[in-house]
């Protein structure tokens, strides 16, 4: 949880910028920030590329309860290693940050501490990245105790690394007479000593639901029905997939990681036969590590699974692209080599059909 404490740079009046990366309890939500998205073409990429990935980190920001009002990109051969984009595109953002009165700036790839801790201090407002946009968004819909716990992890991960520097709430000195810290050690070392304790908590409920559900996994096993995990990116129309084929009921909505916890459904098949129908949580380009890590537990079923229906938004605007993500998401987790079905869903709302 966020520390009541916690700087506020600048002028930011609060919300997600100003919490990037914690859990949402304590965020501020009765406005909706202004934001100013930041992309860089490297040059293994066009400029297609990054207004695409910005305009899904658009989608971000808005489902994380945001607007985003400009954005700004900058061409470059490398980030640079102190501030991620050159010293005059950042002046460059400082005044546009001042003229549209923005509240924060969200980058498209990951900021080091360092980096984050400098553009703050440069362009005097929250300086965050699309792992923070993410990680905030996973924390809002959490729902399920495994759920909660995973998104936790991830945001704890996050958050270590970027606890130095923070102002003077987190590096004041502790001691006195009666504190529970010694003397001289810093308030800072006390937030870092409490997160790595949550940590490892975490770590050891996680391992505990991951050895119940094996348990169930081999009982499933021994029934010998056959198991298919729905995969895809995040709003391809999994869940209504499941629903459709199961009447399921899970929740299904048009946003952006609407569904985090995987359910399970048996689903008779035409010839008679019965399977194990799974829904999991959707992939995006760039899917934080954090959260990769902290949702194998969940996502072994698609690593177990016998066949994977890979669901494809033939509507979306490069759905190549969101098949690649996919299989680059599936790849790290280790299930590259199971069977794929690809089902092209949402073709009724491209005017063109599914792209080629």
């Amino acid at each position: 949880m966020p520390e009541p404490t916690s700087p506020i740079v600048g002028d930011h009046r609060g919300g997600f910028g100003a919490f990037a990366g914690e859990s949402s309890g304590l965020i501020d939500r009765t406005f909706r920030e202004r934001i100013v998205l930041v992309g860089v073409t490297f040059p293994t990429e066009d400029e297609f590329d990054t207004e695409r990935h910005l305009d899904e980190l658009a989608l971000l920001v808005d489902t994380a309860g945001a607007d985003s009002i400009a954005r700004v990109v900058q061409r470059r051969h490398a980030p640079d290693p102190a501030t991620y984009l050159g010293s005059g595109k950042v002046e460059e953002l400082r005044e546009l940050c001042v003229s549209v009165d923005a509240d924060t700036v969200v980058f498209d790839n990951e900021l080091s501490p360092a980096q984050q801790r400098n553009l703050e201090k440069l362009l005097g407002r929250s300086a965050i990245d699309r792992t923070a946009v993410i990680l905030d968004i996973f924390g809002q819909n959490a729902h399920s105790l495994e759920g909660k716990a995973q998104v936790e992890l991830a945001q704890i991960r996050y958050r270590l690394p970027r606890l130095r520097g923070k102002g003077n709430q987190l590096s004041r000195q502790g001691g006195g007479i009666g504190a529970r810290q010694g003397g001289g050690e810093t308030q800072l070392e006390v937030d870092r000593r409490r997160l790595q304790r949550r940590m490892h908590k975490l770590e050891g409920d996680l391992r505990e639901i991951s050895r119940v559900r094996d348990t169930q996994a081999k009982a499933r096993q021994r029934s010998r029905l056959h198991r298919v995990a729905i995969v895809g990116y995040t709003n391809a129309g999994k869940s209504t997939l499941l629903n459709h084929l199961t009447d399921a009921g899970v929740l299904v909505e048009d946003r952006l990681f609407a569904t985090l916890d995987a359910t399970t459904r048996r689903l008779q098949l035409p010839g008679g036969e019965s399977v194990l129908l799974t829904d999991t949580v959707g992939f995006i380009t760039k899917l934080p590590t954090q959260l990769v890590e902290a949702f194998k537990s969940t996502l072994e079923v698609v690593v177990d699974a016998d066949l994977l229906v890979h669901v494809v938004d033939g509507s979306a605007a490069d759905p190549e692209s969101n098949i690649e993500a996919v299989d680059r998401v599936l790849n790290e987790i280790g299930a590259a080599d199971v069977p794929q079905m690809l089902v092209v869903n949402k073709i009724d709302i491209d005017p063109d059909g599914a792209k080629e």
